[in-house]
């Protein structure tokens, strides 16, 4: 299927939902023929460069649509450990409303498995959004948890989910390559009965050691397990690209 034709939207609103999210509405007229229901997937913001070199893509998911508009969420707080902040970051950040923004797609999305007795979603606050999708989208009487990794306490968020979903909150304001909060917090829980569908996206490192456990130690059905990085410590987006690659081809 032909992907679909960029378009510039127009930013419609501006909202700060904790210290390091800003929530941005993104709308205006070329919205339409836009698909319905693409809550989860993804957009692609598109950075022009200089005549001749293709556009800098930034992939960020779609948290709220409505009629004429979407909402996508960014995390402020730079994650590249370079002492730069990030392209996309830094457009959040400065962007005014009735600023344009060449964005593309609907991507695919991706939504935890139903088809199972309970349910674990493990995130950082890059796959906040997609977590907050996938918790609206699980039945009422669906059971679990949801580890999220945030950077205050003051990121933590109100979130919509199933009564018996229990959130676990966990507070670490510098990433590491080689000391992994998400990973010990999941350790810590109790494995209920059944078959668990596991949704998780982080960073690479920490995506790395989550997979190890979840493919190893609790055997987790491939079709059931959900797992990839969303960015990598001092990496670039397109770095991190190589590298995800590369790990996908190597992992058996």
């Amino acid at each position: 299927m032909a992907k679909p034709t960029p378009r510039v939207l127009a930013v419609k609103n501006i909202i700060d939902i904790t210290p390091n999210m800003r929530r941005i509405t993104l709308g205006g007229g070329a919205f339409d023929g836009f698909p319905a229901d693409q809550e989860s997937g993804y957009i692609k913001l598109m950075f022009p460069q200089d005549e001749g070199r293709k556009p800098i893509m930034r992939t960020y998911t779609i948290v709220q649509q409505r009629d004429n508009e979407i909402d996508v969420d960014f995390v402020l707080h730079g994650l590249n450990h370079q002492g730069t902040e990030g392209l996309a970051s830094h457009w959040a950040k400065t962007t005014a409303i009735g600023d344009g923004i060449l964005i593309g797609g609907p991507g695919e999305k991706k939504l935890i498995n139903h088809q199972a007795d309970w349910f674990l979603l493990v995130g950082d606050m890059t796959a906040l959004p997609a977590i907050t999708v996938n918790l609206a989208q699980l039945p009422d009487d669906a059971i679990g948890y949801a580890v999220i990794e945030v950077l205050s306490e003051a990121d933590i968020q109100s979130i919509n989910k199933p009564q018996n979903i229990e959130i676990h909150w966990v507070i670490n304001p510098t990433a590491s390559d080689s000391h992994y909060p998400l990973l010990e917090q999941v350790e810590a829980l109790i494995w209920l009965d059944g078959e668990a569908a596991v949704w998780t996206a982080c960073e690479f490192n920490s995506m790395r050691a989550l997979r190890q456990y979840f493919k190893h130690d609790r055997n987790v059905a491939k079709t059931h397990l959900y797992i990839s990085s969303y960015w990598k410590l001092d990496n670039s987006e397109d770095e991190h690209k190589v590298i995800k690659r590369q790990d996908a081809e190597s992992d058996v």
